[in-house]
């Protein structure tokens, strides 16, 4: 019974993950749950030379991220960009979404520099959305580039505990709760990383990958 089961089984897909945060590969490890896909973070990534995420949209640096990290590696390897954009404030703060308050700002510094540019706004124009943009690589060479996005409304002030960066202003008009007041399953099934990452899970399991 237990080689039938085994057999029954799909081979594990190993997957290393392009940073040395342990948070954000549970958040991974916890999309990946019940696949066949296994994550572990690249090994050493903290002694390595930071990659500089200098390009002007998220694909060209997540797959830039992809490219120069594989390079360390033997094994497949995912990358990622994601931020916020507001069509409104014309994109911004976008690809420098992490970084929008100052390279030493926090999240709470970037969510009130975002609320500041959105004073004065209403209706349409507090419309945003949460990009990601992740990539696939290996050894140097790109294997797939998939990309997807959740859209929402800027809350005219922080609500919820949960979640980072602007989830406490991102409002989710279909549950009526920003981002930081849905559970963490919740945001999982709906969020930019989750949907893009479910792409990445598509192609690795797909037979003629």
């Amino acid at each position: 019974m237990a080689d039938r089961d085994s057999a029954a089984r799909p081979a594990a897909i190993r997957l290393l993950l392009a940073s040395s945060n342990p948070g954000k590969l549970r958040e991974y490890r916890e999309l990946a749950r019940g696949s066949a896909v296994d994550l572990d973070l690249l090994p050493n990534f903290r002694e390595l030379t930071v990659f500089e995420e200098t390009a002007p949209t998220f694909a060209e640096n997540a797959l830039g991220k992809a490219l120069y990290y594989s390079g360390f590696t033997d094994e497949m390897l995912i990358a990622e960009d994601s931020g916020l954009v507001v069509p409104a404030l014309g994109g911004a703060p976008g690809v420098y979404s992490a970084r929008y308050a100052g390279s030493n700002g926090s999240d709470s510094d970037c969510v009130q520099k975002l609320l500041r540019e959105m004073r004065g706004k209403a209706g349409g124009d507090r419309r945003a959305r949460f990009v990601c943009v992740t990539a696939l690589a290996r050894q140097g060479r790109a294997l797939a580039v998939v990309s997807d996005c959740v859209d929402g409304l800027i809350a005219d002030e922080p609500r919820g505990a949960q979640g980072f960066g602007y989830d406490p202003v991102f409002l989710l008009p279909d549950f009526g709760r920003t981002s930081a007041e849905i559970s963490e399953e919740e945001k999982n099934r709906i969020s930019h990383r989750g949907r893009a990452f479910r792409k990445v899970q598509g192609i690795l399991t797909d037979p003629s990958f």
